[in-house]
């Protein structure tokens, strides 16, 4: 059983979710956030912790950003765009069970504090910028990694933001390197 509370999108994640882990979720029906809906994730942020797992697309990172701009101390799970995705369709409630319980293992606390661990160097010395190889190698290291995947901008962002550490950074650049 999962501790905190896991935010999702809508009914169908819900059901998902709920396939794959014993948890408390609240759904947000989309970015409208029906009234009350903001009040309860923040109740349960205060109370058990929240985790938030939204689709991996615009709307779904839109959401997320809504929400840890009004809940702060969440936790992030990412599902990669490719485990998410059926006849077309993206989101969570596509994913398989085992998938959805890999991805909120991995989630992670946005910091607070500003860090700067990581920079635009770092991109750029490991191929993660530029061309579609930059996007594969950002991909593959976002889902070692479990902040899913983004443009560089955002990719360095959650370097950053998620605690990611220079140690669990060289790994991955390394286990995709062989």
């Amino acid at each position: 059983m999962i501790k905190e509370v896991i935010v999702v999108e809508g009914r169908d994640d819900y059901i998902a979710v709920k396939k794959a882990v014993d948890a408390e979720i609240i759904v947000t029906g989309g970015y409208a956030f029906p009234r009350g809906v903001m009040e309860r994730i923040k109740l349960a942020s205060e109370r058990r912790g929240v985790i938030i797992f939204t689709d991996p697309d615009y709307a779904g990172e839109r959401i997320r950003k809504t929400i840890s701009s009004k809940v702060k101390g969440c936790r992030h799970a990412f599902l990669p765009s490719e485990l998410a995705t059926k006849n077309g369709d993206i989101g969570i409630e596509n994913a398989a069970p085992e998938d959805i319980i890999s991805a909120l293992e991995k989630a992670r606390v946005e910091s607070v504090e500003r860090r700067e661990e990581f920079s635009i160097d770092d991109l750029i010395d490991n191929y993660l910028l530029g061309g579609s190889e930059g996007g594969l190698r950002r991909n593959k290291i976002g889902k070692m990694l479990g902040i899913g995947h983004s443009n560089g901008k955002q990719f360095l962002s959650r370097l950053n933001n998620y605690g990611i550490t220079r140690e669990e950074f060289n790994n991955a650049i390394n286990s995709i390197s062989k």
